[in-house]
């Protein structure tokens, strides 16, 4: 128990101090990453526990987002929905919504039931323009926070600390919900619906609760992001948005609770770091998407469990060198690929196409601090001399990985217990 408090205790000191260490457009990239990280997490909860695979819980977060927006403009923060609570507004109507939705997509499984829960966000996101006066229209609807127990709410830092505690909060709700009994139903859902149905309970209201819980909490998410945006517009509803919590989910791991957090967390600072420095990192996210699907279907999480594991069986001093070289591969592999994609991504850009066509030559391309010529040979010699020597150090990892798994490599010798049971045992042995 100590051991997994340690660390939880050590990642609250951190995002507590955050506000100190960062500038202020740095935390509201964290404040989009704590939000992000709930949502991926109540996705988790339908998705990963469930095993319901939802394409559309935009749906609900949208719905979160424009409610606590019309209660701020209601209530102006202050009576019975102060700033700091207006969060239960979303968690209310993310809740009635997903139990009227859920109550029809759980009608069916599989494929069916994603295509009904995207149909729905869809049904949404088109409406919404036309139902001005609930959405606003192409613009949306704008608001202002206003101050409430002592706090004007107009510098970053409260918000930060306002999402914060709600993120805490919610995410100790969701941890604490695996332990119920009805958090145990979830899970024979996903595992054996028939045996669940044939010891008597009620399938279909153990879906139906669950797609709720997970709206309820996909609410907050938006009512959070309608707090720190002071708006809402109809593109919460939007089908990328869907997209995004599905990607992140399981990139960091739908299988595990802090899993989809963590990819949420590195997807989202993902995107704020590189969408100012190429246009091509939708591409990349992808890219990424695809290769955690094929190659570590338990996402980053995963992952790092497999590598823990590793460790405690056969020693760091064994493991650490083949981290090593993968991490070398991933990164080397990883150089030559992004080497290739920028500078295929500027030959085929319009601009560069009419200045090759006015100078009658391929113009040399500016990348990395460097100009590189498209038609000389030595320039794509580096992203060949990149994937070659990536390809070489990820077979020697996996030449080390198969000597591991085939017990070649002796196991860390475990710590010989101290006291008289360790001197008799000595005794026995000599």
């Amino acid at each position: 128990m100590r051991t997994s408090i340690v660390p939880l205790l050590a990642g609250v000191a951190l995002l507590l101090a955050l506000p100190v260490l960062l500038s202020a457009g740095l935390l509201n990239a964290a404040i989009q990453m704590l939000i992000a990280a709930l949502f991926a997490c109540a996705y988790s909860l339908l998705s990963g526990r469930a095993g319901m695979l939802s394409f559309g819980h935009a749906a609900y977060f949208g719905a979160g987002a424009f409610a606590t927006v019309h209660a701020m403009n209601a209530f102006a923060g202050t009576g019975l929905l102060p700033t700091p609570l207006l969060p239960l507004v979303g968690a209310g109507v993310g809740l009635l919504v997903g139990v009227g939705a859920g109550w029809f997509a759980t009608q069916r499984a599989g494929t069916a039931f994603s295509m009904i829960t995207l149909a729905i966000a869809e049904l949404l996101h088109a409406l919404a323009p036309q139902l001005k006066g609930w959405f606003g229209g192409e613009s949306g609807i704008s608001t202002m926070r206003m101050p409430a127990w002592g706090l004007s709410f107009g510098s970053t830092q409260e918000v930060y600390f306002l999402t914060l505690a709600w993120v805490l909060v919610c995410m100790a709700l969701l941890y604490f919900l695996g332990a119920t009994p009805m958090g145990r139903l979830t899970l024979g859902l996903r595992e054996n619906p028939q045996r669940l149905k044939f010891l008597g309970y009620g399938v279909h209201g153990v879906a139906v609760s669950a797609f709720a819980i997970s709206s309820m909490f996909s609410g907050v998410a938006g009512a959070l992001q309608a707090i720190n945006n002071e708006a809402a517009n109809y593109a919460v509803f939007d089908a990328g948005v869907s997209a995004s919590v599905v990607l992140n989910s399981y990139i960091g791991g739908v299988g595990t609770f802090l899993g989809p957090a963590l990819g949420a967390v590195l997807m989202t600072f993902f995107g704020y770091a590189l969408s100012d420095l190429t246009q091509s990192w939708l591409l990349y996210q992808g890219i990424l998407f695809v290769l955690v699907m094929m190659f570590m279907p338990s996402g980053l999480a995963g992952l790092f469990g497999a590598v823990g594991r590793l460790g405690q069986r056969h020693g760091w001093a064994v493991v650490l060198p083949l981290v090593a070289l993968s991490v070398g591969a991933a990164v080397l592999v990883g150089a030559g690929g992004v080497f290739v994609v920028e500078m295929a991504q500027r030959m085929f850009s319009q601009d560069y196409r009419a200045l090759a066509r006015a100078a009658a030559t391929a113009a040399p391309i500016a990348l990395f601090g460097r100009s590189w010529a498209p038609g000389a040979v030595a320039t794509w010699c580096v992203p060949a001399a990149l994937f070659a020597v990536g390809s070489a150090l990820a077979w020697l990892a996996r030449q080390r990985l198969r000597i591991l798994a085939e017990g070649r490599v002796a196991p860390a010798p475990s710590p010989v217990p101290a006291g008289p049971s360790a001197a008799i045992q000595g005794q026995a042995n000599s």
